[in-house]
């Protein structure tokens, strides 16, 4: 049975007005699971309008007050956290454990927003000049925007809207259109929490609905996770219409094995970073770059019989390691990069191309795949697969390795494998990437941290969640006072100083 997918706006779920649909699939089996109405600009306009009467109240809400809502959600999602993986796993493939796994990162963010009353203390001086003080505020922004991608349907949202809402701002998400059940099961959740109608909600839509969004005047600020083509035209389009963006984009993440690496803590590194979700994360390893001949012979000695031992199945397999792309459309061109590694004239060392599992044929199934021999010139190479592709970049030496991490257009994220703590420092210290890991595959920060790139990465000045996360969506105001002590000194003509 197909279900039908609304928005919800207002606090209450309703139907698209386009008159388009956008089918979702369940990506193990093929089969079309359910259906989107679209959202028309007029009807994403009418989400803004509820958020927008919604926000006044919402920003007047004391801080302790809105952490205690989140709290609440936070308890909720806590003790529902399966029921959402499992509709995570459904609709876009990952494995459960992936999913929960996804869940539970993104919880992290809504646990660091309950901090609120902390995060929103602000600085008092006094007597900054005689009988005067001056003193700092963060208010909200008003009515606030999250455009979220299809490979983290639950935890990027997270990483957006507990901080927004923990500030005082009202929300509006556009979910990706492919896997868009997961959001209307974290509104349906936030307002059983004591949210009130209005200050939280989904609409489902494609570039029209993003296009909306950026063009209205209601809307002080939009995040955004996607590629970088889209990145680009998400900051230029809002910030030309004077929106705070920040929008993430691409990535061709790089991870250094140096010849005094524990090769088989590399391998297993790279076994989970490049294959984990199917490639499908913005912070995969999709370059491995070994130092020295024998250490690239080691490693794909040891990584060929792991890759072809991958366990690929539906994600409900308990014991699958792998699950299917989202989409055939996703599935062909990851395909195609494939086909295109081969006539540049990559060595294929372990072909993906081909798998099929008895009784799920129609799946968007895909083995693992790994590449030798790859150079820098290669589209396999300077372009995001965002796939289970894993390419390897044979190097001489530390200093070539790094100088092409960092000639590359994408900085994403990066690590190191290396006993060797001057190395490891050089890397940390040197390389132009905004995330990086010290024999840590994948360097995803924790919620009280921030998340993002740099260059063709990352568009904007802040990352996301984290202390960075909490000044994107406030605005500071500065405040000096001095009140009547029956002294009088005349009028001032001149700049006002301390001395």
């Amino acid at each position: 049975m197909v279900k039908n997918i609304q928005h919800h706006i207002g606090g209450k779920l309703v139907d698209g007005k386009s008159g388009r649909i956008s089918p979702v699939f369940n990506p193990a089996t093929g089969e079309q699971s359910g259906q989107v109405n679209l959202a028309n600009t007029a009807q994403v306009n009418e989400a803004i309008a509820v958020a927008k009467a919604a926000a006044p109240g919402w920003a007047a809400t004391t801080p302790l007050r809105r952490a205690r809502i989140l709290n609440k959600f936070l308890g909720i999602a806590e003790s529902r956290a399966a029921e959402l993986a499992a509709v995570i796993t459904s609709e876009h493939g990952k494995v459960l454990s992936d999913a929960m796994g996804e869940v539970q990162r993104g919880l992290e963010v809504v646990e660091f927003a309950t901090a609120a009353p902390t995060l929103l203390k602000s600085e008092f001086t006094e007597n900054v000049g005689t009988r005067v003080d001056s003193y700092a505020l963060r208010q909200p922004l008003g009515v606030v925007a999250g455009i979220t991608p299809f490979n983290f349907p639950a935890m990027v949202p997270m990483w957006m809207f507990p901080i927004a809402l923990a500030a005082g701002n009202t929300f509006i998400l556009k979910p990706s259109e492919r896997d868009p059940s997961a959001s209307l099961l974290l509104a349906k959740w936030l307002e059983e929490a004591g949210l009130p109608a209005g200050v939280f909600n989904v609409v489902h839509g494609d570039k029209e609905a993003v296009d909306a969004i950026l063009l209205s005047p209601d809307i002080s600020a939009v995040s955004f996770v996607g590629s970088t083509p889209i990145a680009r035209y998400i900051y230029e389009t809002g910030t030309r219409t004077g929106k705070r963006v920040q929008a993430l984009g691409g990535a061709k993440n790089h991870m250094i094995i140096m010849p005094d690496a524990d090769m088989d803590q590399a391998v297993d590194a790279l076994m989970g970073a490049a294959y984990g979700s199917a490639g499908e994360r913005c912070m995969a390893i999709s370059v491995a770059v070994p130092v020295g001949k024998k250490t690239a012979d080691t490693l794909i000695a040891k990584l060929e019989p792991k890759i072809r031992a991958l366990k690929v199945a539906p994600g409900t397999d308990k014991e699958a390691e792998m699950g299917p792309l989202v989409t055939k459309q996703h599935f062909d061109k990851v395909k195609g990069y494939i086909d295109q590694g081969e006539k540049e004239g990559a060595k294929l060392v372990v072909d993906g191309r081909g798998l099929k599992l008895q009784g799920y044929e129609n799946g968007y199934f895909l083995g693992g795949t790994l590449f030798d021999n790859v150079t820098t010139d290669m589209k396999i190479y300077k372009e995001e697969i965002f796939g289970p592709v894993l390419s390897v970049v044979r190097v001489e030496d530390y200093n070539t390795a790094a100088k092409m991490i960092n000639d590359h257009e994408y900085g994403n994220g990066t690590a190191i494998f290396t006993r060797d703590g001057d190395a490891a420092r050089e890397f940390a210290h040197q390389i132009q990437v905004g995330m990086v890991g010290i024999n840590v595959p994948i360097p995803v920060p924790m919620a009280f941290h921030s998340f993002g790139g740099w260059k063709a990465s990352l568009f904007g000045d802040h990352h996301m969640h984290g202390p960075e996360g909490l000044r994107f969506y406030t605005k500071l105001k500065t405040i000096t006072s001095r009140w009547p002590t029956g002294i009088r000194a005349g009028a001032e003509f001149v700049m006002p100083t301390m001395k």
